[in-house]
């Protein structure tokens, strides 16, 4: 008996766009519940916060790809949960900048941990060969994840 097999056309060996949005897509999805409680988008921004902070809302949002309403959610979610603070902009009173908290940094590197760790045992159900050509590919997976389409500059991430 044949295994049932999806009616949707599979990818060629040469459908690479397609296939790495597949497995890239599935890869996030089983590594991402391990973000400490926080939405994909949450712990995004707090990465980008703790890493490049302090920064002016509009700064995160230039990193993250998002517009100033998604940052203004993003940033009162996440200063609600004490992980961010607001500090006055001492060149412009309309403005400030977020930072990461205590709590928000310690946050940041469980999250990290958990998801090395669901990494870790992904990697464990594959053979030595097919680790060594994950292993090989990371120089080429980063510079993608680097790269801004629109402009084509690497991105400040």
């Amino acid at each position: 008996m044949q295994p049932e097999r999806d009616a949707t056309p599979q990818p060629d060996g040469g459908d690479v766009a397609g296939r790495l949005a597949l497995a890239v897509g599935r890869l996030n999805r089983r590594i991402r519940s391990a973000t400490g409680g926080l939405s994909h988008g949450q712990l995004s921004a707090l990465s980008t916060i703790v890493r490049k902070g302090p920064l002016r809302p509009s700064e995160v949002a230039g990193i993250e790809h998002v517009a100033a309403p998604t940052v203004t959610r993003l940033v009162s979610e996440l200063e609600a949960r004490g992980l961010v603070e607001r500090t006055p902009d001492p060149d412009d009173g309309r403005s400030f900048f977020v930072s990461g908290t205590d709590a928000g940094i310690e946050l940041l590197l469980e999250a990290r941990s958990d998801r090395a760790r669901a990494v870790s045992r992904i990697l464990e159900g594959l053979d030595p060969s097919q680790v060594e050509a994950l292993r090989a590919a990371l120089p080429a997976l980063e510079e993608a994840a680097a790269v801004v389409h629109h402009g084509g500059t690497p991105s400040a991430r």
